[in-house]
């Protein structure tokens, strides 16, 4: 159907929004047996907070050539300086209230670090998504053009020196999705040890 609206003139490109790496990887095998350009861009949602995209979605795109376009770069505005902004606090929702505070520790070691770089906190996350290798632009939603411009400040910042501390963010907020992997690992593990323990005692042998 995608081809036919780009043979149509219709359409230019085909992109997705929310798809699995598996999805990716079928669009564009399936592109690729009828000799067309398939998929092109993903928008997923991603930013310091939400990573689970770097699973599985990330590596596909990678391999595949596609363009992830991240929504939500900003986290629902938590990761645009929630906290020393009291006007932005309160037009917060109960629901993202709560987020607050769950993550209050990891939310005052992010905007220390913005203002140990005399950054703004939207102009970092936005230069931290810019960084990822297969980012090609995320999806922004000003609503000010106070905000615009603080958002404008992440392309600038990443091109600076001192966007080598972008590895720094990781400490925040990264730890849970890294034990989300570690424990993934241990659960296929132990799945391969039950299903079949003389393939497992093979596979664990095996170089990798």
């Amino acid at each position: 159907a995608m081809d036919t609206l780009i043979q149509q003139g219709k359409i230019t490109y085909v992109g997705s929004s929310n798809f699995a790496g598996w999805h990716i990887a079928r669009a564009n095998e399936a592109a690729a047996r009828r000799n067309t350009l398939g998929l092109v861009s993903e928008q997923s949602h991603y930013n310091l907070l939400v990573r689970t995209v770097e699973l599985e979605v990330l590596p596909a795109c990678r391999e595949y050539g596609v363009g992830v376009i991240p929504w939500s770069p900003l986290s629902g505005g938590l990761l645009g300086g929630v906290l020393g902004d009291s006007d932005r606090a309160r037009r917060q929702s109960p629901q993202s209230l709560k987020r607050i505070d769950k993550l209050r520790p990891q939310l005052e070691q992010w905007e220390k670090l913005c203002a140990d770089l005399s950054e703004e906190p939207a102009a970092v996350a936005s230069a931290w998504l810019l960084a990822q290798d297969g980012v090609t632009c995320p999806i922004i939603g000003p609503r000010t053009m106070e905000q615009l411009e603080d958002l404008l400040g992440g392309p600038l910042f990443h091109r600076t020196t001192r966007a080598v501390r972008l590895s720094e963010m990781g400490q925040a907020f990264f730890r849970d999705c890294h034990e989300l992997v570690s424990r993934t690992n241990e659960i296929v593990d132990q799945m391969r040890e039950v299903l079949d323990p003389e393939a497992t005692r093979n596979w664990a042998s095996t170089p990798r």
